[in-house]
């Protein structure tokens, strides 16, 4: 256990950065961000400072920013700065500056002179320990490039910065961080986000950011904020707010920094990106997201601007819907151009809640403060429809407030009021949405809004006063505020002079006095004193109100014109005052009555009270109607020509006290309840029964009396709006005693039809009111089934009055439609259609014909009226396609191009838009509702179909509209028994011709569903026609795509086909026959047919003609035409999945009578469908045609859904499933008559086959054996074979788990058996065989006895003995099988199996007899039992099988026979017995060399597994049998040199088994302990040396060189444990190195073995083995012998053996020696052969001195001494290239000694 003091050192080494460890000191110096650490570790500071120098002046070129930090960081001084030896204050000046220098260096470290100059940092100031969390903020930008991931790899990993830990598994994989590392970090550990915020910061204060840094900061800061809203979300209310608020506090403070950072827009931007997703994820308070909007407008800039305006939308979007802070709406008011900003940015974002609440808190700003700035603004936001309906509504409603508030303490000059008096109006006359919601919102405020015009001096002159004064001034047109109005002091001054008039105001000729008037009035209202003397003007004539109608008239067109509520107020209140006065009370003033009904309906609710008092003040003076009164205004109200009929004293008094007085507190809450009121009073009462009716009910003479007291004043009076207004009760009104309101009102519609549109535009704009609204009160005037008002209309429709009012004309007529009486309809249709057909209407009146055309579409035509249009549309037509005899004479149908030339004629063009026109109605005309009209629409379609051949078109439209309109009809004729279709007319007929000759699918689709509903309704109108029709659907409809075509075509065939078979039945004929025809068209018409369709309609088809007479012939008529193609055959065996089991076996049945009748003498029904229509010819279309039926036969008993039903009702046991299985026998009988009748034909004998296997395979596996057993007596081989091949295939497909199965197939083993045994027929027996493999290897084991005894008969010689070779090759496979299922239980029958299956084994590799099947069966066999009996396959058994392997390697086999034939040897390696197999290798190495390379490489390979697989006791207890065969396959050299062995191997074949038996004998000595090994290693040495006679010399070196290739890889696979082996091979080695021939090719190579073999015995000797002097002496002076072998010239081939060979030796003995002694003796002997006069000699001694030298060093220069006098002589030695290599050698003893041989040499 360490000491206290020895952990205190430790803990003070592991702290501190200055070390005395020399070797961690390099480690340091070794760190690179540019060199590897082996050349970093040895440069000094001078040299890494002048290449980083380099760097760090193309950085000051680049950026002038870098030039201070020449005199610092990079000054010539710093290069012997060492940071471990400076102070605490030193150091930290120093960080600063590192700092300051990286975070400026960051923006270019893509470039090489940047990473230059970090790397000087790195290595003089240790900046990677000293300033670590900088230098990786500095690179974490960029993560990606190689740069970072060098600078991961030289950081210290301890002092590594806590936030930037998550980087260790990357520092230890050496891989870049991916970005999603970085942001989860961010996430989950704030200090990281915390410190690259930090590091990006100071970058932007010290203005040494680039856009990379903002880049990455503001991704990892958006993505880890993301995260963290995400991560910290919750569903509990506090823990939320605590979370968010614990977020704000870790980024809060760095997004309010990066925000207001002016001078770098990059970071400003990212912030706000920030801040976005900010307020979007996170639920954040109004006071927060207040804070950001703040922050962010106290930071933008120019440069900001439109991205802060997008941040403040996303936060706007995010808050309460209120006005924003003063700071924000201050801040904002500045950017120019805020609201097409705004608009822009709407683009993509919402900015309504940022719009509202500018607009409040500007405001709110222009209330309190009076910042007029602001007004513009506002206007332009509410005008911008930025805002939604409800917000501009909220908005300018706070506008109206703030012109209330609007004092003269913010506002001393009124100059402010003025101006948002001026807004408010503007916006009040806003068009669109906008417009329509501030005026809304005017209705909806609850305070004084005209006090409010008044006040402000929002008024507007009237336009009547300005457009109609003599003198228009641009004064009255505009909105005049208070300062801009004269004042009234000089204006009542005027006025006084003003001569007053006794004309009235509602005269023609008062209108530019009554709005001079009308102007100072509404100046006057604001205050009561000035409207007072306005009302004693001179002018008004006050006094003379009773007599003279001006002053009164004045008041009554102000309050009944468009001016401010308290204008007509104020006209109400002076009239009331006036009438209270005492001259009023002998007057009548009925003429005010309907003015005062027109001020009741006001929309103003203070208006209507106005009203309400003024009614009351009259109503109290006609208390007392019993005398007689004057008439006020009876002659002169309207000017000299407009006089009313006047109210008698009972009417008028009705008309008070019952009409209005009683209305009067309904009428002010409401404005529609005065117009109610009078409509009630004036409509008869005589359903009245309650008191309150009977007190209110006014007499006829009444109601007519005011019924045309009211009408007369519609008419006269002038004013637009009472007119209006009156005519909303009187327009209800339809009659009084007889007197409609058309009588009365007449002259109103023709004055008003008689203005210009100028003229209309110029009243109703003067008066505020629509024209269109004037239009529709007009024409409302005339009621339905009034002659004259109609016979008015179309007069003025004839005239060119104005469009709109034409348009309200028609929509009245329209609307009056469904009152009129029958013949008004009638006559009022005629005449519309007149109008529309009349060709003296000009172009001009094209609306008058447009309006008529949509009047008649959009009424409920009667069939009267129908019936008149298509009747004139039948002589038209019958006109035009007649014609003058002449014309006709030139017109022929068969010449179209003739008829051609009358589609010019107006006539025709005529009558063809007349017809369409009509038809066009009758079908708008619901023709159901119709019935009637269906003889004339066929007719009319007869019609057509001549019309079209001399219009040259088929007139396909027009056709379409008569199909659809009878179309219609028929449901109402099939529910309606009484409506009848005449059959003699010919309908029928019509409809055929229309289909065959109409190339429109809409019309051919049209006219097939009339038919269908004609079959279904009236079938003897169309079945006569059917055929025909059918016909033409085949090349026509059935064509189309479309899913409508589709369902015409179903229901064609749905309604037609049935009622026409059942008369086919009844004519007692064959009814397929009979729809020969009808099939054929469809059957034609298939490959026309959508493929999307086929199968439905010909399903439909099926089902509707009857799938019991009919399924089978369309099957058969398809295969005859289309022939039994893979697409026939799918689409027809799906047709017949489609129907029941039932109906599938008799089609199936009728089908094969069909076929049958083929060949009878004379066919019946096959010659009617079959042959194309032609009929059958000649056998060769009889054979012809059955081939086809039969090709189908199979296809269709092999339905998978058919198989599937039939095992489902075999299972039952009730009627239906017998039945079934009856169908199921006459169908096998059928099948098997069919093949009796065509046995001669083998195509169709085949077929017959082919459908009987499929109809087998439709029972289950028991029935289907059932079947067999049967069928297995019959004589036919070929049909048993057939069966046996069924099941063959049904085992296939059965589940190995099915019990039914299992047991009905093992139970039928026997008879399989049987078969084998029994039958001649080796096909027969090879069906067999196969069926009891497959049973037998799917449910074998489930009853082994039954198998065995299969297995006993397949291995006798009804099998396997049979001469048959694909039945050897079956039965082999088959046994192959039936030993993985009986395994020990097949023993019994091996002792015949195995030498049959050898037999044919040895026959298929024998030369002129190689069968490969036969070959690969037998493989088969015997690697089954080598599997799973292993102990059967033992000597000779072995040794044939081996034989076997040997002559199959040698055939060269195929790929698949060799794999067959290895997997067969590689289980025996495994699995037979260890001591059998190697006795029988043993004894087949002499066959396996027989065959040659191929038979020895395999033999060698087995060898190998087996050694791998058996265990170190089974080696041992073998080792006698491996030995013997490693000696033999070792003395293959010898054998094959001596041509002991027939076959040819070459020197690499013998290279390559050498080298394999070498791996093989080091398996078996890794498996061998040493007791074992020695006897053994001591035999291989004995039999190499001794084995052979000395006489045997080749013989004997072959065998050495062998072993000594065993040896080289022993002593090089075992290295320094088997080094003392080598006392076995020191005599061996000596001799063989001194009795070496080089002139014998085989000596020299052994020679070369012997010594590398020495060398790796050298290199691995650690035990001092040949430091010995035995074996030193024994071998070290041989070996340097060796170098005299190099006599003769330096470049000759021995010289460079010795090189390569010798010298390696010699150095490998020397180095294992280490002994001075010894080293001296080679020495000594080596210096002896420098001075040999052969130069190769001494060249080949050199060289061994150098590497001798370079290999010991010092050691070996002990001797220099003595090697002295030798090198100089070498030094002028004869040979150039000896001279060479000793200077050579001199030079690398200079490099170990580190001193010159110069001195020592002289």
């Amino acid at each position: 256990m360490a000491s206290s003091l020895a952990q205190q050192l430790a803990q003070i080494a592991a702290n501190s950065r200055s070390s005395f460890n020399v070797k961690a000191l390099k480690a340091s110096h070794s760190k690179s961000l540019i060199w590897e650490p082996r050349v970093a570790v040895s440069q000094t500071f001078a040299e890494i400072y002048s290449q980083c120098y380099e760097g760090f002046k193309e950085l000051c070129h680049l950026d002038s920013r870098f030039v201070p930090f020449d005199a610092t960081l990079f000054s010539a001084q710093s290069q012997e700065v060492d940071r471990t030896q400076m102070t605490a204050e030193e150091n930290a000046a120093l960080d600063k500056r590192v700092d300051s220098f990286l975070h400026l260096v960051g923006s270019r470290l893509r470039l090489m002179p940047a990473i230059k100059a970090v790397e000087w940092l790195i290595r003089r100031f240790r900046i990677h320990e000293f300033n670590t969390g900088t230098l990786l903020a500095t690179f974490l930008p960029y993560h990606t490039i190689p740069a970072f991931v060098t600078l991961l790899s030289i950081l210290p990993v301890q002092r590594i910065p806590i936030e930037y830990r998550f980087l260790d598994p990357y520092i230890k994989s050496l891989t870049p961080p991916p970005r999603a590392a970085i942001v989860q970090q961010a996430t989950n550990r704030p200090d990281l986000l915390s410190a690259i915020s930090r590091y990006t910061l100071d970058s932007c204060r010290a203005k040494q950011e680039y856009p990379g840094l903002i880049s990455f900061w503001g991704g990892i800061m958006a993505e880890a904020v993301n995260g963290m809203i995400d991560k910290m979300r919750s569903g509990r209310r506090a823990i939320q707010l605590e979370n968010d608020h614990l977020l704000l506090q870790q980024i809060g403070p760095v997004l309010s920094e990066a925000m207001v950072m002016k001078d770098v827009p990059g970071i400003q931007i990212a912030s706000y990106m920030v801040v976005a997703i900010l307020a979007a994820k996170g639920s954040l308070n109004d006071n927060i997201l207040t804070a950001f909007m703040e922050q962010l407008v106290h930071g933008w800039t120019v440069d900001t601007l439109r991205p802060g305006l997008v941040c403040l939308t996303m936060l706007a979007q995010h808050r309460s819907a209120k006005q924003l802070s003063g700071r924000v709406a201050k801040a904002v008011i500045k950017v120019p151009d805020l609201v097409s900003s705004l608009r822009d940015i709407s683009k993509e974002h919402q900015v309504d809640k940022l719009a509202n609440g500018l607009v409040l808190a500007f405001v709110d700003r222009l209330a309190k403060k009076g910042d007029i700035r602001t007004l513009p603004v506002i206007n332009s936001l509410l005008l911008s429809e930025l805002l939604q309906e409800k917000q501009a509504k909220v908005a300018y409603k706070a506008l109206l407030l703030a012109a209330h508030k609007i004092d003269d303490n913010v506002d001393a000059d009124g100059n402010i009021r003025k101006q948002v008096g001026s807004a408010l109006v503007r916006l009040s006359q806003a068009e669109g949405d906008v417009g329509d919601a501030i005026r809304t919102a005017i209705q909806e405020v609850d305070f004084n809004i005209e006090e409010l015009e008044l006040k402000l001096g929002a008024a507007i002159r009237p336009k009547l006063a300005i457009e109609e004064a003599p003198e228009p001034s641009d004064e009255a047109m505009t909105v005049r505020p208070v300062d801009q109005r004269p004042s009234l002091d000089s204006t009542f001054e005027r006025l006084s002079k003003l001569q007053p008039t006794a004309t009235s105001c509602l005269a023609k000729d008062s209108e530019s006095l009554f709005n001079d008037l009308c102007s100072v009035f509404l100046s006057a209202a604001v205050s009561e004193s000035d409207l007072e003397r306005f009302d004693a003007t001179p002018v008004l004539s006050r006094p003379k109100a009773p007599s003279n109608s001006f002053y009164l008239s004045f008041y009554l067109r102000v309050w009944c014109g468009p001016y401010p509520t308290l204008a007509k107020v104020a006209a109400l209140e002076r009239v009331k005052t006036r009438l209270k006065e005492g001259d009023c009370v002998d007057k009548d003033f009925q003429a005010i009555f309907p003015y005062c009904i027109a001020a009741l309906s006001d929309p103003a609710k203070k208006v209507r009270r106005a009203a309400a008092d003024l009614v009351a003040v009259l109503g109290s003076a006609y208390k007392s109607l019993e005398k007689s009164q004057q008439l006020w205004a009876a002659k002169d109200l309207y000017g000299k020509t407009g006089t009313t009929s006047p109210l008698d004293k009972d009417a008028l008094k009705a008309l008070i006290r019952s009409v209005l007085i009683p209305c009067l507190e309904e009428s002010v809450l409401h404005e529609d309840h005065v117009v109610a009121a009078l409509v009630g009073a004036l409509e008869s009462s005589k359903d009245s029964e309650n008191k309150n009716a009977d007190k209110r009910h006014l007499s006829h003479s009444a109601r007519l009396s005011i019924f045309k007291f009211l009408c007369g004043h519609v008419v006269e009076t002038p004013l637009l709006a009472v007119k209006l207004r009156l005519l909303r009760s009187l327009n209800q009104i339809r009659r009084i005693s007889g007197t409609t309101r058309t009588d009365l009102l007449l002259p109103l519609l023709r004055w008003w039809a008689g203005l210009s549109a100028n003229e209309a535009a110029e009243l109703a704009a003067q008066e505020s009111v629509d024209v269109p609204a004037i239009d529709d009160a007009v024409v409302d005037v005339v009621v339905p089934n009034h002659a004259a008002g109609l016979e008015a209309f179309f007069q003025l429709v004839k005239e060119a009055i104005r469009p709109g009012l034409l348009q309200a004309i028609f929509a009245r007529i329209a609307k009056m439609w469904p009152s009129m009486k029958s013949d008004t309809k009638y006559s009022t249709a005629k005449t519309l259609f007149e109008l529309t057909q009349d060709p003296k209407l000009n172009a001009e009146q094209s609306d008058v014909i447009t309006e008529a055309v949509e009047v008649l579409r959009k009424v409920d035509l009667t069939t009267d009226i129908l019936h008149y249009f298509i009747d004139s549309l039948q002589d038209e037509v019958r006109l035009a396609t007649e014609g003058p005899a002449n014309k006709r004479r030139r017109v022929s149908t068969t010449e179209p191009g003739r008829g051609v030339g009358t589609q010019s004629s107006p006539e025709l063009q005529a009558a063809l838009s007349k017809t369409t026109f009509v038809l066009e109605l009758v079908q708008e005309s619901t023709p159901a509702n119709h019935p009637e009209l269906l003889p004339s629409l066929f007719t009319t379609l007869s019609d057509l179909h001549h019309l079209s051949a001399i219009v040259g078109s088929e007139l396909g439209y027009l056709q379409n509209l008569v199909l659809s309109s009878l179309l219609a009809m028929m449901p109402t004729y099939k529910d309606n028994k009484d409506l009848t279709i005449d059959a003699s007319v010919g309908h029928g007929d019509v409809l055929a011709t229309c289909i065959q000759k109409s190339t429109s699918p809409a019309v051919i689709n049209s006219a097939l569903l009339l038919v269908a509903s004609l079959a279904r309704t009236a079938p003897d109108v169309v079945l006569q026609s059917v055929m025909p029709i059918f016909t033409f659907m085949g090349s026509s409809v059935l064509k189309q795509a479309d899913d409508y075509s589709a369902h015409v075509v179903n229901q064609t065939i749905k309604e037609v086909i049935p009622p026409l078979i059942e008369t086919f039945r009844k004519r007692g004929r064959n009814v397929v026959a009979s729809a020969k025809d009808l099939l054929a068209s469809f059957v034609t018409a298939y490959e026309h047919i959508p493929s999307h369709r086929k199968h439905n309609l010909f399903i439909s088809l099926i089902q509707n003609l009857g799938p019991d007479d009919f399924l089978f012939a369309i099957l058969a008529m398809f295969v005859d035409r289309y022939g039994a193609t893979d697409n026939m055959i799918t689409f027809m065996t799906q047709l017949i999945s489609s129907f029941t089991v039932e109906t599938q076996l008799q089609t199936l049945l009728k089908f094969l009578d069909l076929v049958g009748d083929l060949f009878k003498s004379k066919p019946t029904l096959s010659n009617v469908l079959l042959g194309g229509g032609s009929g059958l010819n000649g056998e060769q279309d009889i054979q012809k045609a059955a081939t086809k039926q039969l090709n189908l036969l199979p296809h269709l008993l092999s339905n998978r859904r058919l198989k599937r039903e039939i095992m489902q009702l075999a299972e039952r046991d009730d009627m239906e499933a017998g039945k079934i299985r009856e169908l199921y026998a006459a169908l096998l009988e059928g099948i098997l008559t069919v093949a009796s009748t065509v046995k001669t034909k083998k195509t169709l004998h085949s077929r017959c086959g082919d459908a009987l296997s499929n109809l087998l395979n439709l029972l289950s596996i028991a029935e289907f054996i059932k079947s067999v057993e049967a069928l297995l007596d019959r004589p036919n081989i070929g049909l048993r074979q057939k069966v046996l091949r069924a099941l063959e295939l049904r085992v296939d497909s059965e589940s190995s788990v099915d019990p039914k199965s299992r047991e009905a197939l093992l139970a039928f083993l026997p008879q399989l058996t049987a078969v084998i045994r029994e039958s001649d027929d080796m096909n027969y027996k090879h069906t067999a065989v196969i069926c009891v493999d497959k049973i037998s290897e799917k449910y074998g084991k489930k009853d082994l006895d039954a198998v065995a005894a299969a297995a006993t008969t397949i291995a006798g010689d009804y099998c396997l003995g049979q001469p048959s070779q694909s039945l050897r090759v079956m039965a082999l496979l088959c046994l192959a099988s039936l030993v993985d299922v009986l395994q020990d239980g097949i023993v019994p029958v091996l002792p015949v199996a195995i030498p049959k299956a050898l037999s044919y084994l040895e026959q298929s590799v024998a030369e002129g007899g190689r069968d490969v099947e036969l070959h690969n069966a037998a493989y088969a066999f015997m690697t089954a039992l080598a599997q799973h009996i292993p102990y059967m396959i033992t000597g000779n058994y072995l040794d044939r099988l081996l034989a076997c392997s040997n002559a199959s390697a040698a055939a060269n086999l195929d790929d698949e026979a060799n794999a067959n034939r290895m997997q067969c040897l590689q289980f025996l390696a495994k699995l037979v017995d260890a001591r059998v197999l190697y006795t029988g290798l043993h004894q087949n190495w002499a066959s396996a060399a027989k065959f040659g390379f191929s038979a020895i490489s395999e033999y060698l390979q087995i060898l190998g597994i087996a050694l791998d697989k058996h265990s170190k006791t089974v080696v041992v207890k073998n080792v006698s049998s491996l030995s013997s065969i490693f000696l033999s396959a070792m003395d293959l050299r010898r054998t094959v040199a001596a041509g002991d062995i027939a076959s040819q191997i070459s020197a690499m074949e013998l290279d390559e088994i050498e080298t394999k038996t070498h791996e093989d004998a080091l398996k078996m000595v890794y498996k061998l302990n040493d007791a074992a090994f020695r006897p053994i290693f001591s035999k291989f040495v004995e039999w190499a040396t001794t084995g052979l006679p000395k006489s045997d010399v080749t013989g004997r070196t072959y065998r050495l060189y062998v072993v000594f290739g065993f040896l080289d890889a022993f002593f090089g696979s075992l290295k320094s444990i088997v080094t003392g082996y080598a006392s076995y091979i020191v005599d061996a080695s000596v001799k063989a190195l001194k009795a070496v021939d080089f002139a014998v090719p085989e000596e020299r190579n052994l020679w070369k073995r012997v010594l590398c073999t020495l060398a790796k015995c050298f290199e691995h000797d650690q035990d001092g083995f040949w430091q010995a002097p035995a074996h030193f002496g024994a071998v070290a002076p041989v070996l340097v012998e060796q170098f005299l072998r190099a006599e003769g010239q330096v470049t000759a081939t021995n010289v460079n053996d010795v090189i390569q060979d010798v010298v390696p030796a010699v150095v490998e003995l020397a180095a294992a020696v280490e002994s001075q002694e010894h080293y001296k003796e080679i020495n000594t002997a080596l210096l002896k052969h420098l001075r040999n006069g052969s130069p190769g000699v001494r060249l080949a001694v050199v060289k061994c001195q150098q590497a001798i030298t370079a290999k010991l060093g010092e050691d070996w220069l002990h001797l220099l001494p003595e090697m002295l006098p030798y090198i100089s002589e070498l030094q002028d030695d004869d040979d150039e290239v000896v001279e060479r290599e000793n200077r050579r050698w001199i030079v690398g003893i200079e490099e170990k000694l580190g001193e010159s041989l110069d001195s020592m040499l002289q």
